[in-house]
């Protein structure tokens, strides 16, 4: 299970930006080819945007976790409150609670599932102003008081979460990166040809070649499973069971 967590890295893009790797490093040698450039510009190109666009999806994530328990502190607060003494029978607490549940279950299933409408989940919140108005001669004032403020935290969180997980990092810049990211190779194999020389052993530049491809795809495929933190897919994502109600 860990070994396929760590595997989880590697998927087709690795396997074009490695096979760029090669088909350079043989048509290097083949027609011997090989230049000075100096790769101070081409590693900005690449570091710069890599190490920004990880930072800011690290961020977003931990932004998630502070979010996820505003959520859940929201919805076991008004648990309480609502089975608590009071006029409510054990039915109508039973279903209050039902509700909560539900919402709880719902809000985790539209994160894991990256969904981008609130469709589903809006009518859902609505239960408990329906259950709220429908019991208002029951309920006192205080109680729906307190409900409604605890409404609203869950609401700003739910939002919040929403957001984060439909407003990612900006499309263009990755899009820039991972382009960057494939030419590399078309830079770099011919540099280091030249600068270690063409009589050196062929495996010595594979091996400086594709490892350096293979280290930046993968920081690359890191952070784009950073900007999907509910999916359950990678070592860093949020384990969204530990956030639900019922836990």
């Amino acid at each position: 299970m860990i070994i396929k967590l760590y595997l989880s890295i590697i998927n087709l893009r690795t396997l074009l930006a490695v096979s760029i790797a090669v088909f350079t490093i043989f048509f290097c040698f083949q027609f011997d080819i090989g230049f000075h450039i100096d790769l101070t510009l081409l590693s900005i190109a690449i570091v710069f945007p890599l190490v920004f666009t990880i930072r800011g999806s690290f961020r977003r994530r931990e932004k998630a976790l502070e979010h996820l328990s505003q959520f859940r502190s929201a919805l076991k607060t008004m648990y309480y409150f609502a089975n608590a003494p009071n006029r409510l029978t054990e039915e109508e607490k039973k279903e209050i609670s039902n509700i909560l549940l539900e919402i709880s279950d719902t809000a985790m299933d539209h994160l894991k599932n990256n969904k981008e409408s609130t469709e589903a989940l809006d009518p859902i919140l609505g239960k408990v102003q329906t259950f709220v108005n429908a019991k208002g001669e029951v309920m006192s004032g205080r109680l729906k008081d307190r409900i409604f403020r605890f409404m609203n935290d869950l609401h700003e969180s739910l939002e919040n979460l929403h957001a984060i997980n439909t407003h990612r990092t900006p499309i263009s810049l990755k899009a820039y990166c991972l382009l960057f990211i494939y030419i590399f190779p078309l830079i770099y194999a011919p540099t280091i040809i030249h600068d270690m020389g063409s009589d050196n052993p062929v495996y010595v530049t594979c091996f400086v070649v594709i490892l350096t491809e293979f280290i930046l795809i993968s920081l690359y495929n890191i952070q784009d499973q950073l900007e999907y933190p509910f999916d359950n897919y990678g070592l860093d994502d949020i384990k969204l069971e530990s956030f639900k109600m019922d836990r």
